[in-house]
């Protein structure tokens, strides 16, 4: 048996050696992530595969979340990618809340430090484009009034946690369900699409999707 193991050490070792440096790198640095939910629709689609920059809050110890080095902390509009010991899943929300921060939701309309985030309409009934100081982006909101996670009242985000929510507004199970994210569940950024497979057309690719900027 040790002969066996030697002799398949011996042939593979360049092989070996390799997958090991990339599997550490997928761990420390960067890496793809695929997004099975409509939570963060329409920026992100089912089926998209993300790229996560590993690095873009900590330099971490491979295969752990103990950071070595600290780069800086999620930031608010941040499409973040972190997992959830609540739900027991790795989840892709963006940062709306960070320590310190009042929040609150009336109508599905953000509060932030008694400042009124501004919202544009899109054509249609569902979108509309959130300001969030410097990041605008599209949310997606189906029941502007009388959905359960419509409103809350004034939250302080507590030190060295965030307040995360996905642009899918009436369908995602963010902070509002799990409560604030700890920062040493924070995974890494995504700001770009890799590639997209639509999963209700026999898993097709959707070329305009690739490598799209988020």
């Amino acid at each position: 048996m040790k002969t066996s193991w030697a002799n398949l050490w011996k042939e593979n070792k360049s092989f070996i050696f390799f997958l090991s440096l990339m599997f550490i790198f997928r761990s420390a640095c960067a890496d793809w992530n695929t997004v099975p939910t409509a939570s963060m629709k329409p920026t992100i689609m089912e089926g998209d595969r993300i790229a996560v920059n590993k690095m873009a809050y900590d330099l971490r110890i491979p295969f752990t979340h103990v950071s070595l080095i600290k780069f800086g902390d999620p930031q608010r509009g941040d499409i973040a990618v972190f997992d959830s010991k609540v739900s027991d899943k790795r989840l892709v929300k963006r940062v709306i809340g960070v320590p310190g921060d009042a929040v609150t939701m009336i109508n599905n309309e953000l509060i932030i430090n008694g400042t009124s985030i501004q919202y544009d309409k899109t054509p249609g009934n569902q979108d509309q484009i959130e300001h969030l100081f410097n990041t605008a982006h599209i949310v997606r909101i189906s029941n502007p009034e009388n959905h359960a996670f419509a409103n809350f009242p004034t939250v302080i985000v507590p030190a060295d946690q965030y307040l995360m929510m996905g642009d899918n507004r009436d369908v995602s199970a963010d902070s509002r369900v799990i409560g604030f994210v700890p920062r040493d569940e924070f995974v890494g950024r995504s700001r770009a699409v890799v590639i997209s497979l639509n999963y209700d057309n026999f898993y097709l690719p959707r070329a305009d999707r690739f490598f799209k900027s988020l």
